[in-house]
């Protein structure tokens, strides 16, 4: 844990006297008041924040979002002990009702940031036969499926995607008995024989939004 939660609650009181910046695009929408703090750690538009590990969550689908909010706020997502990152997310999806999280929901996906740019070192093309399996669920293009409760994947850091596949493979995110979609993922991740597998296909999931 590079910053401790700390870090982001006194950044909140920063961006509550502040105010949001006179630079954000006027097509994008601006945090409401109750939902700032999630700017502090995804940053303006929910670009994102590699140095506190926090994924870019701009025009993120709102089911998805509402759908992880639920999950660290029932408890179901950021209790592994070495879910570290998740740990922190979990109070701050814990301060929200029902009416906020469907607000925040709504932010992350009206929201506009530039696509992240390539950071893993990954063979695309080896990827590509890893991919196949992820395709019957995300989709060939990575844009997802609500009906299957499978998000998008192009536009997502790759930093993020590699984390995550791990913590699935290794049991820090799937594990709790009610996450279902959690429980399919882990079995997914599995198929993956190795690290540099991993690499492979979040390489060509990042190419994925550059076609």
């Amino acid at each position: 844990m590079k910053y401790p939660l700390a870090s982001c609650l006194f950044g909140v009181l920063l961006a509550v006297f502040m105010g949001p910046s006179a630079g954000a695009a006027e097509e994008s929408p601006v945090s409401p008041d109750d939902l700032v703090y999630c700017t502090v750690c995804h940053g303006m538009q929910l670009r994102g924040n590699r140095n506190i590990e926090a994924p870019r969550l701009s025009e993120m689908d709102a089911w998805y979002i509402e759908q992880q909010l639920v999950a660290f706020k029932n408890g179901w997502r950021g209790t592994h002990p070495q879910d570290l990152i998740g740990m922190e997310m979990r109070p701050m999806a814990a301060a929200l009702n029902d009416t906020q999280i469907k607000a925040a929901a709504k932010f992350a996906q009206a929201s506009r940031a530039p696509v992240p740019a390539a950071t893993v070192d990954g063979d695309a093309d080896a990827g590509r036969t890893h991919y196949s399996t992820c395709a019957a669920c995300h989709g060939v293009d990575a844009s997802g499926n609500e009906a299957l409760g499978a998000p998008p994947l192009a536009g997502l850091n790759d930093w993020y995607l590699v984390r995550q596949l791990e913590n699935f493979r290794d049991g820090v995110r799937g594990s709790h008995p009610d996450d279902l979609y959690g429980a399919q993922m882990r079995a997914s991740a599995a198929l993956l024989p190795d690290d540099q597998a991993i690499r492979d296909v979040v390489a060509y999931i990042t190419s994925l939004q550059t076609n």
